[in-house]
Formats: C-alpha cells, sequence, structure tokens
C-alpha cells in the first residue's frame, strides 16, 4: 500500500498578514467616500456605544454605507473589490512554491485562510484558488441576491474553532456536529504540530497561542519598513507568543521563506523518527 504522505498546514490571517492594510481599503472604502481612518473610527464607535462586537459592527456598517451610496450589496458585487487587493511582495506565487518544496520534501502543504475579513471579498482575489479552505467573515443573502444578515461573524476569539475543524479535515463553517464529537489522534487530518500559523497583530493572539502551545509554530509578520508593525511583531515574539516573527516578504530566499522551507523538513524528520520509534 502506498505511504500516506503527512499534511503540513499552512493557516493565514489576512488582511496585514498576505496583504498590507484591511481589504475593504483598497476600494470599498473610497467607493463609499470615506477615508479609512474614518471608516474605521465610526465602527468603533458604534461597537462602544451599543456594547457590541467589531466584525458585526463593521459588516453591519458596510451594508449601511453601501446602501446610502446605491452601491450594490449584491455577493457579486462585494467579490469584484476583491480584484484590487495588493499583496506583499512575493505572495502570488508562494503557495505554488512551498507546495512544490513539500513535494520535495515528502509532505503536502496545504494553505487555509482563517480571518475576519470577508470571504467574499477574498474570493475575489488574485489568491482564492490556492486554498484548501477559506474561514473568514461572510453574508447571508435573501431571494433577491442581497446581503441582509451575516452570515458568519468571525472574531478574534472564535478563530481558534477553525484551527480544530483544520484538524480534523473538517472544512464547513455551518458544521456545529463533527467539531464537537470525539474523534482518536490517528485518526485526526493534520496534527496541530504540523500546522504554522501567520498572523501580523495582538488580534491573532489566541491562534498564535493555541499553535505554539500544542506543538506547532507560530509567526508573527510584520510590513516591511513599518516601524509600528515591527514593534508589535517584536513584542510578540518576546511576550512568547510567537515562535518567530520576520518582515512579510513571501519572495524566495527571504527570512520568511527559510524559515517555512526548514520547518517543513524539520516537520518531515519529526515524522521520520515517529515512524522509527514506532517499528
Amino acid at each position: 500500500m502506498k505511504e500516506k504522505l503527512p499534511i503540513v498546514a499552512l493557516v493565514y490571517d489576512f488582511d496585514g498578514t498576505l496583504a498590507p492594510g484591511n481589504m475593504q481599503e483598497f476600494s470599498f472604502i473610497p467607493d463609499v467616500g470615506q477615508e479609512v481612518s474614518d471608516f474605521w473610527g465610526h465602527t468603533q464607535v458604534m461597537a462602544e456605544e451599543q456594547d457590541s462586537d467589531n466584525v458585526l459592527i463593521y459588516m453591519l456598517y458596510m451594508l449601511q454605507k453601501a446602501k446610502e451610496k446605491g452601491l450594490s450589496i449584491r455577493r457579486e458585487a462585494f467579490t469584484e473589490y476583491g480584484r484590487s487587493v495588493q499583496f506583499f511582495k512575493g505572495v502570488l506565487d508562494w503557495f505554488d512554491r512551498t507546495c512544490e518544496y513539500g513535494r520535495e520534501n515528502g509532505v503536502i502543504v496545504e494553505h487555509y485562510i482563517n480571518s475576519s475579513g470577508m470571504k467574499e471579498i477574498i474570493d475575489g482575489t488574485a489568491i482564492a484558488g490556492k486554498f484548501k479552505a477559506i474561514f473568514a467573515s461572510c453574508y447571508y443573502y435573501n431571494e433577491e441576491g442581497d446581503a441582509i444578515w451575516p452570515a458568519s461573524a468571525i472574531n478574534y476569539t472564535n478563530k481558534t474553532q477553525f484551527l480544530y475543524k483544520i484538524n480534523k479535515g473538517i472544512f464547513s463553517i455551518s458544521d456545529s456536529v463533527l467539531i464537537n464529537e470525539s474523534m482518536p489522534d490517528e485518526d485526526k487530518r493534520v496534527k496541530f504540530s504540523n500546522m504554522i500559523y501567520f498572523g501580523d497583530g495582538e488580534t491573532d493572539v489566541p491562534c498564535m497561542k493555541m499553535v505554539k502551545q500544542l506543538g506547532g509554530t507560530s509567526l508573527a509578520v510584520f510590513e516591511p519598513e513599518n516601524a509600528k508593525k515591527e514593534k508589535i511583531a517584536r513584542k510578540l515574539f518576546k511576550q512568547n507568543r510567537v515562535n518567530f516573527w520576520c518582515p512579510a516578504d513571501y519572495s524566495s530566499g527571504s527570512k520568511l521563506d527559510t524559515i517555512i522551507k526548514t520547518l517543513i523538513r524539520k516537520i518531515k524528520a519529526d515524522e521520520d523518527l515517529l515512524k522509527l520509534a514506532e517499528d
């Protein structure tokens, strides 16, 4: 029987991790006629006034502003905004390169998104087809195709549930049964020790800490030449929240590229040693 290759899961936050800034800032916020700081500042005020979840509030505010400006609130309109999203250096060919490197080293590399951003926008980006699954916030659409309600609002703490879904091989946001069922470790699809989590800030801390504590690896990345973001990443490392911190440069030969290639080889070596111990 053909040997089953171990799976290495690379799990990414999106905003500030793969793309500079938030995905709404590239074209949606300009289209509704607001400055970026005003848009996010207003959502913060709304959340504080009603003591509400920030993700639910930004989704509500997006609908309010789009309607106010007469913009479409259909799925395809939000997806179109994804076409304008730009990425950090090296991102566009990163996924294929790491998958190929995994094959060369005897593992299967898979990519996942775990984001508080909008799935509809991510679905319209140039990299949408590179992921095994995209876990992100999204709207519920009525019979006319208009967004009317949040179907999924992924905030900074409930993001951790999707790490368990990756662990068990569950790719549906709506599943609430299989995720809670007991499963022998040997039947779980991706070991936590084979997960690598990428994030850019303190909102990623729950996922960073969880992956690290369960034997995987967490990285804090930051926008190159952004002193504020670099300071945050360095702090996360000093606080022992992550294993590594480095610029969000995904190009071949970068520090980030070298770290991931080394981790892929290490995971394969750990798997080989485990098999030898079991023989």
